[in-house]
C-alpha cells in the first residue's frame, strides 16, 4: 500500500474542472518558480490539450491566478514517431489547441520530438532523453529528472503516457525515455516517458472525462494490480491528483475530496 492516497476531486461539468485545474496549475507553477524560476511541465495528447486550453486561455482573475507561460518549459509525456505536423502527433493537437491561442508575447519553450530520427525509435528516445538532460542536469548528477508537474490522460484499457497495461516497458527503470514499437492502439511507434520518471515528479495530475471511463477509474481505484495508473497512484500517493467529471467516477467507492 501507499503511504498515501491520492487526491481524487469530481466536478459536476467540464467548466468547474477546467477552473479547478487551472487554479492547480498555477499553484504547481509557483513553486516551480520558486524552486527554479521556470516551470517544467510535461503533457500528454488524447482528449487532454482541449481540456487544458479551456483552463489556461480563460483570462486570469487576478494577480493570483496569473500564468507567465514565457517561463514555462513544456516537454511531452509521450510522443507518436510521426511528423510534428501529422493528425497522429501529440504536439499538433498541443499546438493547434493551445500553444496557437497564446499570444505572441506569452510563447512558453516547448521540445518536441527531432522528427529526424523517425525512422529510428531508439534513437529517437535517445535523443529525447537528451533533450531532458541538457534541461534537467546531466545524467551524472541526477537519477532522475524531477518534472514540476506531469499532466496526463488515462486510456479506457488504463494506460496512461505509452505505458500500456502488461507491458514489458513497465518494468524498465534505467532509461528516463523509452521507445515502443508495438503499442496496442495505433500509431505502434512511440516514445514515452518511463514510469520512474513519471512517479517521480513533484505532481501528477490526471485528467479523465465521461461514462466511457468509469469501469476502468472503478478498477484503478480498487487498486487492480498492474495497471499503469494503478502504478503511478501506488508510487506518487498524495502527489498524484485526478481531476475529473462525476459521469467517471460514477459507482467508484474511493473518497472524493474537496478542491480548496
Amino acid at each position: 500500500m501507499p503511504k498515501s492516497q491520492p487526491n481524487l476531486y469530481a466536478f459536476p461539468n467540464a467548466e468547474a474542472l477546467a477552473s479547478a485545474l487551472r487554479a492547480y496549475i498555477v499553484q504547481s507553477q509557483n513553486a516551480g518558480f520558486t524552486r527554479h524560476d521556470s516551470f517544467k511541465v510535461a503533457v500528454s495528447g488524447g482528449s487532454l490539450p482541449k481540456t487544458l486550453a479551456q483552463a489556461l486561455l480563460a483570462p486570469a482573475k487576478g494577480l493570483e491566478d496569473n500564468l507567465d507561460f514565457t517561463k514555462w518549459e513544456i516537454f511531452y509525456a509521450d510522443e507518436r514517431a510521426v511528423p510534428l505536423d501529422h493528425a497522429d502527433s501529440n504536439h499538433a493537437l498541443l499546438k493547434s489547441e493551445f500553444l496557437d491561442k497564446l499570444p505572441a508575447d506569452q510563447q512558453p519553450t516547448v521540445h518536441p520530438i527531432d522528427t529526424a530520427h523517425l525512422e529510428d525509435i531508439q534513437e529517437l528516445a535517445d535523443q529525447y532523453e537528451k533533450t531532458l538532460v541538457g534541461s534537467f542536469a546531466s545524467r551524472d548528477s541526477v537519477r532522475l529528472p524531477i518534472f514540476d508537474l506531469l499532466l496526463l490522460g488515462c486510456g479506457p484499457d488504463g494506460h496512461t503516457c505509452s505505458l500500456f497495461p502488461g507491458h514489458p516497458l513497465l518494468r524498465e527503470t534505467d532509461a528516463w525515455v523509452a521507445p515502443i514499437e508495438d503499442s496496442p492502439k495505433p500509431p505502434p511507434r512511440r516514445i514515452t516517458l518511463t514510469l520512474p520518471v513519471v512517479t517521480h515528479a513533484v505532481r501528477v495530475a490526471f485528467v479523465a472525462t465521461g461514462g466511457g471511463k468509469k469501469d476502468i477509474m472503478k478498477q484503478i481505484f480498487d487498486g487492480s494490480e498492474g495497471l499503469p495508473c494503478t502504478l503511478v497512484n501506488d508510487v506518487a500517493g498524495e502527489r498524484c491528483s485526478w481531476f475529473v467529471d462525476e459521469p467517471a467516477v460514477e459507482g467508484v467507492g474511493f473518497p472524493r475530496k474537496a478542491f480548496l
